[in-house]
């Protein structure tokens, strides 16, 4: 069972956090129930065509052609197994002996990689999860500096608008002043020369 390395450029090392199986990678140990050899594959294979509509159909075929066979019996070299079918049964609990231990393996295998896969799902989706508090934290620290830099610009505008005020009534006064100091030289009389 392998898994695809992480694509990363020559001479890099791999983004373990960016890889889309790196919560899988912890639980690679548990291989094919029976081993990765020839033998293994095939038995597993075997063990997993049990439950095929396949196998199940062919196996109906064979006992039905088995049973006709040797119900009918129109010679007697065709009439291998008599009516309680001893043969037949010793076939089926053949197949038991080999076949119950083959899927038992096969299910405890196949249960103990969805553990693994679920464990690693939990951990996936946890990272996920505190991922996404991360960027909430972050979206409301950003938002307060942002209301703060708005208070701030509020009150700039404030202190803008009071200094324009501000200078336009102490230009206002500086005019009356200058006039009146023009007006007092002039000899007190406004429009002389």
């Amino acid at each position: 069972m392998e898994t695809p390395a992480p694509s990363s450029a020559p001479g890099q090392k791999p983004d373990s956090t960016k890889h889309h199986l790196r919560f899988h990678l912890p639980h690679l140990h548990l291989a094919r129930v029976f081993g990765d050899d020839w033998f293994a594959l095939k038995a597993e294979g075997f063990a997993r065509f049990f439950g095929t509509p396949v196998f199940l159909v062919g196996q109906t075929v064979i006992v039905a052609i088995w049973i006709l066979i040797n119900v009918i019996a129109l010679t007697s070299k065709w009439h291998f197994d008599e009516y309680p079918f001893i043969l037949l049964n010793l076939a089926f609990s053949l197949q038991a002996a080999y076949a119950a231990p083959l899927i038992l393996l096969a299910q405890t295998r196949q249960a103990d990689r969805d553990k693994a896969h679920s464990d690693a799902d939990a951990e996936h989706r946890e990272f996920l999860a505190k991922a996404s508090s991360e960027r909430q934290a972050l979206a409301a620290e950003q938002t307060s500096k942002l209301v703060e830099l708005m208070d701030q610009n509020t009150r700039l505008t404030e202190m803008t608008n009071e200094l324009s005020k501000r200078i336009e009534q102490l230009t206002a006064e500086m005019h009356t002043r200058l006039v009146q100091k023009a007006t007092d030289a002039a000899g007190g009389k406004p429009g002389a020369p």
